[in-house]
This record gives structure tokens, sequence and C-alpha cells, in this order.
């Protein structure tokens, strides 16, 4: 890699450990907050930062980390076997041949984690630090390696929960395991760690330990708890999700956005939303979702990979799915199912239809019972309806089949053939009129079950 400027940073995400507290097959930093794998949470933050490389630091289950960073250009190293957070830092010293800026190590289980309190590390560099360390005060201090540090920031010691004193398990500021600091000085202490503690591990926090050991200034840097919170287990990721989930309905509310029970609502992390929405109870919405202005999303609706124009009304207990697009005024009524659907401007399907694989032109009216039959056991087929055409109630619409524009197709019709503009299309078969006939049958039976119960 080409030297950088000093001020350049470079960051350096460890995730070799296996996550056993889990329980899952699945990497546990690729385990989802809002639809998004937490190590790409962690990524997104610093992109604000424009680092100059992004390190990931693998150990089990590589194959997946690989395969979600594709695409990102982060570097992945590998750590094999895993003796301890320092040892899994060293490991991306080689990928980082020639960077001569600041190298920031944290690791891939804590999403929040933000470019703002990262350039607030990097500050501390530059007013004479040598390391800088991430600290916070948690309700409970539990098992957290703890910061010794005086009140003008300057740290006097390092050390894990096991190492520790009384004394030190008293202090309440606790190391994130986030630091920083030039890739020059970082290295050599990184090298210089030794592994004498109860572990027998190497551990990141001994990188403060030996710059302190040489008289070099190390500060810690204060934040929130919640901003550095890990996730070890399912019941942490669940308390993660809601976290997320409450900034982010703050956030959409700020924005402009009418939320009747935000605690209801469940948003992606992608998800889009224009001014004056409102939604109702109980929506959730899936990645790649944009709403535009003046939108009405009634209660229990799922949505996902859907754009939804200006002015549309969904819902209520309607289900958006990928490649749904609604123009502006269309309507999606309850119990109405969408995929590969594009609905024009003021188009309505009010109730009881799924539409599939299709295209419906402005000011076209889907009745109720309405079915695109797009699928053959083997291949999709699209359907195709014209603007203004009004498809009766219980139609079934074989695929691949075009409705005119101002057509119209009787209720209880199954068309498998194109109906041209302006036409009227039923499918029906010939009605049977027998006069009385159920009248006669009504008083067979009734004569039949009399003389049963008389013997």
């Amino acid at each position: 890699m080409a030297a950088r400027m000093s001020n350049a940073i470079a960051a350096v995400i460890l995730a070799a450990g296996k996550g056993t507290r889990m329980k899952s097959d699945l990497h546990k930093v690729l385990h989802p907050i809002a639809g998004r794998a937490m190590l790409l949470h962690l990524m997104d933050g610093f992109a604000a930062l424009s680092p100059a490389a992004t390190v990931v630091v693998v150990g089990d289950k590589r194959e997946q980390v690989e395969a979600a960073l594709a695409g990102t250009g982060a570097v992945v190293a590998v750590q094999e076997p895993q003796l301890g957070t320092a040892h899994a830092a060293l490991q991306a010293k080689a990928a980082l041949a020639g960077f001569d800026g600041i190298v920031l190590v944290c690791f891939g289980d804590c999403p929040m984690l933000t470019a703002d309190t990262v350039r607030r590390l990097c500050g501390a560099l530059e007013s004479g630090a040598r390391v800088a360390v991430l600290g916070f005060r948690p309700a409970d201090a539990a098992a957290y390696g703890r910061i010794i540090a005086d009140t003008d920031g300057t740290v006097r010691k390092m050390v894990e929960y096991k190492d520790a004193s009384d004394a030190e398990r008293a202090v309440d500021l606790c190391n994130s395991g986030v630091i920083v600091a030039a890739a020059a000085d970082m290295w050599r202490l990184l090298e210089a760690v030794g592994n004498d503690n109860a572990q027998g591990e190497y551990y990141l926090p001994d990188v403060a330990t030996g710059a302190i050991a040489e008289r070099a200034r190390v500060v810690v840097i204060e934040t929130d708890a919640a901003e550095v919170a890990g996730v070890n287990s399912r019941a942490e990721l669940a308390a993660m999700e809601a976290e997320w989930q409450a900034r982010r309905r703050q956030a959409a509310m700020d924005e402009g956005a009418t939320l009747i029970a935000p605690e209801t609502v469940w948003f992606a992390w992608d998800t889009r939303l224009g001014r004056d929405v409102t939604i109702e109870p109980n929506v959730f919405f899936g990645p790649g979702v944009s709403v535009a202005d003046g939108v009405r999303i009634r209660a229990h609706c799922h949505i996902e990979g859907a754009v939804i124009g200006a002015g549309c009304e969904v819902g209520p207990y309607a289900r958006l799915r990928p490649g749904t697009v609604l123009g502006e005024k269309a309507k999606i009524g309850n119990f109405v199912e969408t995929k590969k659907a594009e609905i024009g401007k003021g188009a309505k399907a009010n109730h009881l239809t799924y539409l599939g694989d299709v295209s419906v032109g402005a000011g076209a009216n889907i009745g109720a019972g309405t079915i695109t039959c797009n699928y053959d056991g083997y291949f999709k087929y699209r359907t195709e309806i014209g603007e203004n055409a009004f498809i009766g109630s219980n139609s079934a619409l074989v695929a691949p089949v075009r409705i005119g524009r101002d057509a119209i197709v009787g209720a209880g019709s199954a068309v498998t053939r194109d109906v041209g503009d302006g036409e009227l299309r039923l499918v029906r078969g010939e009605q049977l009129v027998k006069p009385g006939w159920a009248d006669r049958f009504h008083d067979a039976m009734r004569k039949k079950k009399a003389d049963k119960q008389a013997t």
C-alpha cells in the first residue's frame, strides 16, 4: 500500500472470535441489526472518515465474513491461532504496509461506534498523546477492563478485570477496546505486548500500558455506554436492535413523519421517508424501501424492497414485496400482496388481491379477489394492464397476458388471451336455471329426515 498523509486513518476491525454465546452457525458480526450485518453498520459509521483502508481480522467462519465484505473494498487478515486481541490486531500489519497515518483498532460486534467519536480520539493524538483509548461508564461495570486515569484524562493504568485489584475493580471507567495510535507506534507497541496475565493472552490494552511504560502520554476519551455496547448473545442482539429502532423512530419524527404508535413501527437500516408521511401501528419495513411525501401507511403492513410514490395509501394489512413501485396517489388496500408490480398513478387495488410480475396503468381499478397467475411451476410471466382498465372481482389473469387501455374484464373471468383496448371480456360458464328445483329438493330431504327420525 502506498504511503498516506499522516492524518489519514486506517481501521482495523477485530472479528476473529468464535462468538460461542450466540449459539449460531452465523458469524457473530454478521448477525443483523435492522436488516444489516453489525459489521457493515460499523463500517457505514466510518464512511464519513473516508478511511484510507479497512482491514477486518477474521478467524472462525472466515468465509462468511469474506462473502459479506465483497464489494466493500475492505481487506481480510487471518488470525490463526487466536492468541488474544493484541495478537489479532497485529495480523493487520502486513495489509497496512507503507501506511503512516493513524491506525484505529476496534471490535466488529460494536456497531454503534460513530465517526465523530473516532475524530475525538484522533484529536487527542494531535494534541500530543501517543495513544488514545475510548472509555465509558456503564450502569454495571461487571467484568469490563478498567481504566485508571487522572481527572484530565491522562491514563495511569489499563487493567483487565481478571487481573485487577479490588480497588481497581471499584473504578467505574471501563475500557471499550477502541484504541488509536500512529501506525509506527501501533505496530511497535503491539509487537512488544507480552502474555504474562491470568489468561496467558496478548491483550490489546497493553498497547497503552507499553506507551505508559515509555513515559509517553496516554489519554482516555469518554463516550456514552450505548455507543460502545457489544453484542455477545441473542439477548444483547435484541437490546441493540431496540436501541437502534428507538433512535431511528425519533429521527423519523424529527424529520417530519407521524408515527401514531412509534414503538410498534420497525425500520430497516436504509428506510427512507418523505415529509408528512403517516405510519399507523404495527408496520414493518424490510430493506430497500423508499416512501415519498404525503403517504399514509395504515396498520399491520409489511413492506420490503418497494418504492412508494407521493400521496399513496397502503393497507391496512397489505404486503408489498421487492420490486413493487407505486405511482403517485396509487392505493393498495387491505389484504393485497404485490411483487415486482408497477402500479400507475391513481390506480387502485383495494382488497383481497395478488399482483405479481405486473404493470398496472394509471387510473386502473383492480377488483377484489383478482390474481395475476404469473408462475407455471417453472417460469414467471408478466401481465400488462392498461390505463383506466377495470378488472372485475374474482378474476384470474393468466400470464403472459395483456389487458388493453379502457378495457373491462367481467367479474369471475379467467383471462388467458389478450384483451384489446376498450373491449369487454367475459369468461364464464353458461348459467343453468331450473325453476322450483330447490324447493322440491328441500321438501324431499325434509321428508326423508322426518321418516328416518320416526323409525
